[in-house]
């Protein structure tokens, strides 16, 4: 079935949003086919992304491990410092194909909007980008730089003024400005067709992971570990192996723990339901309310995951686990120290999980990890966890 990862995914909007989810769907399907708008992505993403992205080999890192080599596909180095400017790059292209002048996006850690306020400079489109406030105060540079860049930053006080309450501010501004708006979704989430046009535009990470480990290593990784929110920097690099023997883990936010109730491990719980027009494992109360979230990246902090995830976790072709606040910025200081890099907090949540896995396997295996973003942004929140501020 069309807009469907199993059970999961499909179309659960407004009427009003239908004919714009199908207008989206045949414009993105003609792109697809269309060598111009192909040739214009690959050339872009190569003088303005700064694409290919490297493979780098963490040899410190392998060294404090002392099991599998580690490797990082380093989408922190592409252009606004994440794996973001992909999807905006491709999605901005194909607004301005379908005569759209007016973006509006969401953001949780600020990267999907600063990457959606460069491309909407780069292409001349207002743009006008949904945060929630106590993500503002958690990301304030990120804020600063969309402003630069002349993007319109709204923030949202709404529920628990995170990446959910900013979603809901940009599906509402959508539905009222359909005419002329595009809504640039940032991750593998929401209604049809949005989950399969994100992978499609992320997919480049893993095609170039790919390549560049049997160029390097004349072989495939053993495991693949990304860090999952709405999950498209994962989707991205797992799609590209989808059909080899090798094993994946999607890493969510553990928060303070389970047990606590704080956090945004969705699949810990794995209850079905929907939120923002798609069907998909959704944190719930006793009530089937949408639960409040918990993590120490604004990124990860979101109560559903992309319904391809969702079928992924259920038929186990990828594994789901978490890492905890603390595990992750662990990690941060870890790979700072070890390599002279520092990841995203969402990234660290990725990494942390490398470190356990990394000692447990043999040196003669691999492990390739997405290291989704940069870690300028957390800074502060690294600081005041630290008790340096």
């Amino acid at each position: 079935m069309i807009g469907r990862f199993g059970e999961y995914g499909g179309q659960f909007v407004p009427e009003t949003l239908m004919a714009a989810l199908a207008e989206l769907d045949d414009a993105f399907n003609a792109a697809r086919m269309d060598d111009a708008f192909q040739n214009q992505f690959v050339d872009l993403s190569a003088h303005f992304t700064g694409r290919p992205t490297p493979l780098y080999f963490a040899s410190r890192l392998t060294e404090f491990c002392g099991g599998a080599k580690i490797y990082l596909k380093r989408e922190d180095l592409a252009h606004t410092g994440a794996h973001k400017i992909n999807n905006a790059l491709g999605q901005g292209l194909l607004a301005k194909r379908m005569g759209k002048t007016r973006i509006v996006a969401e953001t949780g850690a600020g990267q999907h909007g600063v990457a959606s306020a460069a491309v909407c400079a780069m292409l001349g489109l207002e743009c006008i980008v949904y945060m929630g406030t106590e993500d503002m105060r958690r990301q304030a540079p990120n804020v600063y730089r969309m402003k630069l860049l002349g993007a319109e930053v709204r923030g949202v006080d709404a529920g628990s003024a995170t990446l959910k309450d900013a979603i809901n501010e940009a599906i509402r501004d959508w539905v009222t400005n359909v005419q002329t708006t595009h809504y640039l979704l940032g991750s593998a989430l929401g209604p049809h067709p949005y989950p399969t046009m994100v992978r499609e535009f992320q997919a480049v990470i893993g095609h170039e992971a790919r390549a560049q480990m049997l160029a390097t290593e004349k072989r495939l990784p053993d495991l693949l570990i990304a860090c999952v929110g709405g999950g498209s920097n994962s989707i991205g690099l797992f799609h590209a192996f989808r059909d080899d023997d090798v094993a994946m883990i999607g890493v969510e936010a553990g928060g303070l723990g389970i047990a606590s109730g704080k956090h945004a491990a969705r699949f810990a719980e794995a209850r079905p339901g929907v939120l923002h027009g798609t069907y998909t494992y959704v944190l719930q109360d006793d009530d089937g309310q949408v639960r409040a979230t918990h993590s120490v990246s604004a990124g990860l902090d979101y109560p559903a995951v992309g319904p391809e995830h969702a079928h992924l976790f259920d038929t186990e072709r990828v594994g789901y686990t978490y890492a905890t606040d603390d595990e992750a910025l662990n990690a941060f200081h870890q790979l700072a120290r070890l390599e002279g890099i520092l990841p995203a907090l969402e990234s660290a949540h990725a990494v942390a999980e490398a470190i356990k896995r990394a000692r447990e396997m043999p040196r003669d295996e691999i492990v390739l990890v997405n290291l989704s973003g940069r870690g300028d942004k957390d800074l502060q929140t690294v600081m005041s966890a630290s008790g340096e501020q």
